[in-house]
Order: C-alpha cells, then sequence, then structure tokens
C-alpha cells in the first residue's frame, strides 16, 4: 500500500490533525522534501527543516559550562561543583522564538531523513518525537512534527533496498504514523507543465512512464528519480542554448549524470530525433536510414519495426529492408519483436511461406527462416 503525491497532501494534514506524527517513507529523490513544503503552504503554516542525517550527537541540547559565579556550587567535603546547563540548537532556539512572537500560527518541524541519522543522533531525537520535550523545554503546543525516512530492507515492501540507514527504533514506528510515498508519472506530468520543465522532458516521460523513477538495486548506481529529472531539465535548458555539435557531444554524459548511463544514453537520442523522427515511411525512403534507426533508443526500433509487420513483408523489397533492420537491434529486441506481433505475424507467415517456396534463396524466405531463428532463440532461454 503506498500513497502518490496528491494524495499526501490531503493525509498528512489528516494525521497532523489527530495529533500525531507523520512518517513519510519514500525512496530518495521521490519529491518528500517537495511534498511537506507544499503541506505547510497548504496549511500556512512556518516551516523549520532539520536534515537529520548532517546532525552529530550533542547538536540537539550541549551541555555548556557556567556563565556567572552563580552557577558553580560550594560544597563542604566535595570542593566546587558547576550546575551545567544545556544551549539548544539553533534550530529549535528559532521555533521557540517564533512560537512566543506568533503564538497563534501553526509550526511545521520537519527532522528529514531521520534514519540516515546515527543511533545516537536518532536517540537524542527521540524524547522530541515522543515526548515533546527535552531536558526541561517542551515544545510549544503550535508545533507539529513530521518526519521522512529512506525505506530499509525490514520495512515491508522494500526488502530489495540498500539505503546506508540506521534502522529505526521500535518505539519511533508504534508511536509515528507511517506513510510510505510512490510516485505517478501522470501526477508528476500535470505538475511539470505548470513547473517549467522542458518540454522535451515532459514528451519523454509521457512516451516512456515507467521511466520517471527507476529502482533497481543490481544496476547502476545512478538512476532516474522525480528530482534527477528537474535536474535534467534545468540542464537540458542550458544545453539548448549551444551550437548543435557542442551539444551533440556533452548531452548523453550530462543526461547521464543524473540518469545513469542506460537512460541518459537514451534521453539524449531522443532529444536529437526530435524533427527526425523514426517511422516506417523514413526507413524505407531516406537516404541515411540506417544511421536514424542507429540513433534511435531500443524502445523506439521495436515500435517502429513492430508497426511494419503485415502483408508488406511478403514482398521481397520490404522483406530484404526489414531483415537488415531487425538485425540491427539487440537479441532480446528482435525476440520482442516476433513475441509481441502477435496475430499480425502469425496472418503473415502462411504467404511467406508460399514465397519462400517459390524462391527458397530470395528475402522472404531468408526473412521467414530468421523469425523461426529468433523464436526458437526465445524458447531456449
Amino acid at each position: 500500500m503506498a500513497l502518490t503525491y496528491q494524495q499526501l497532501l490531503t493525509a498528512v494534514p489528516i494525521v497532523l490533525d489527530a495529533g500525531n506524527v507523520p512518517n513519510i517513507v519514500g525512496d530518495a529523490g521521490i519529491g518528500k522534501s517537495a511534498l511537506v513544503q507544499e503541506v505547510a503552504m497548504n496549511l500556512d503554516a512556518k516551516l523549520f527543516t532539520t536534515v537529520v542525517s548532517l546532525s552529530e550527537k550533542g547538536d540537539l541540547a550541549i551541555p555548556v559550562p557556567p556563565l556567572t559565579s552563580e552557577s558553580f556550587v560550594e560544597t563542604k567535603n566535595y570542593g566546587r561543583l558547576a550546575n551545567v546547563q544545556f544551549g539548544y540548537s539553533e534550530t529549535l532556539i528559532d521555533i521557540i522564538k517564533y512560537a512566543e512572537t506568533h503564538p497563534n500560527r501553526l509550526i511545521l518541524w520537519f527532522l528529514d531523513e531521520f534514519n540516515r541519522g546515527t543511533q545516537a543522533v536518532q536517540s537524542e531525537l527521540m524524547n522530541l518525537v515522543l515526548q515533546r520535550k527535552i531536558n526541561s523545554l517542551r515544545l510549544p503546543s503550535t508545533v507539529r512534527i513530521i518526519i521522512a525516512e529512506n525505506p530499509d530492507s525490514t520495512m515491508s515492501g522494500f526488502t530489495d533496498r540498500e539505503y546506508g540507514v540506521a534502522i529505526g527504533d521500535a518505539a519511533i514506528k508504534d508511536r509515528t504514523v507511517r506513510l510510505v510515498m510512490t510516485s505517478s508519472t501522470t501526477e508528476w506530468l500535470e505538475w511539470a507543465k505548470t513547473a517549467g520543465i522542458n518540454k522535451l522532458v515532459i514528451a519523454y516521460l509521457t512516451q516512456y512512464p515507467n521511466q520517471l523513477l527507476v529502482i533497481d538495486p543490481n544496476e547502476e548506481d545512478l538512476a532516474p528519480t522525480p528530482r534527477a529529472w528537474e535536474r535534467v531539465s534545468r540542464n537540458l535548458d542550458q544545453l539548448q542554448i549551444l551550437d548543435d555539435e557542442t551539444q551533440r557531444q556533452l548531452a548523453a554524459d550530462i543526461f547521464s549524470g543524473d540518469l545513469g548511463a542506460e537512460v541518459g544514453v537514451a534521453f539524449a537520442q531522443f532529444v536529437f530525433a526530435q524533427g527526425h523522427e523514426l517511422t516506417v515511411k523514413t526507413l524505407k525512403n531516406a537516404k541515411n536510414g540506417e544511421q536514424q534507426f542507429n540513433q534511435a533508443d531500443e524502445a523506439t526500433k521495436i515500435k517502429v519495426l513492430r508497426s511494419w509487420i503485415g502483408p508488406e513483408l511478403a514482398t521481397e523489397k520490404a522483406a530484404m529492408l526489414f531483415l537488415k533492420y531487425l538485425q540491427l537491434v539487440s537479441n532480446d529486441g528482435q525476440y520482442a519483436i516476433v513475441q509481441t506481433a502477435g496475430d499480425k505475424l502469425t496472418e503473415l507467415l502462411q504467404p511467406m511461406y508460399e514465397q519462400a517456396i517459390k524462391h527458397p534463396q530470395g528475402a522472404v524466405s531468408q526473412l521467414y527462416q530468421y523469425f523461426a531463428e529468433v523464436a526458437t532463440r526465445g524458447d531456449n532461454r
């Protein structure tokens, strides 16, 4: 079970109004921080943020030496003792000051990357989250706490995650409301249209919606996330100012730095293919059809060749051209074309077979045999 960004905009205030602490769990880059910012805006609340992963033990309440002679305690037998006071972190001081000067305004304190802090740091924050106090200080009643965590392998539905987290105390799990955040490409694209996201990013994710967020711990260390696509959009805006040759030299590497090599290269190919869309017609008519085909991403190649399958391939000229392009696709891509062509290919095989009998050395015969070879290759996997 998981909630999208828009659903969480409703769910988080419900949990806050109930007097509970929302714990938003989601993959890095999915939009947790942006969500909390929008929740604060919608509630007209003052937002304070502490990145727990950057905190050190003692940051919240650091013992400080006495500042005046009155802070020392004289004893008869044990010497002079210091009555040690506590100094509080700057954020906590700001929250208290703001609460005093704005007693009627809601305050949200966002503890981001909570389980990426050390166990010692998490322990310091426990009383604030669970008891709303630390040492002698109590949080004002206008303060509400929201925490966010990256998933760890002990959480239901996230056994494949490998984030460097310190698994949280059971008390946190028991006293907070876990709200799992998932991505929605539909929602993201609606937002992107009003947020100045580059139109080519929107077009690419409209065509390949499953690439908004890619989670595969066995693959590259970089992978697409909603946050990464925002950076790609800004980088693309700057690239498009440059001349075409410079763009082609830099684009794949720059995009791969956010999306990983596979998706980064595919997106670069998509960008430069605009205005030169790959279709069956262009493959049959263009002098540089092979070059254009090689520059297309794998998904586009498969889509175009799949659409080409029809009665025309029982003719020598079309069969020869189709076979040339089919052999330029990866083995997995070839198998996908043959398998997903379905009924279209089944209907085509009989007239191809008849033509192959008449001309056993012809292109139709070669294509017919290649189809059979690809299908057999898949069966032997």
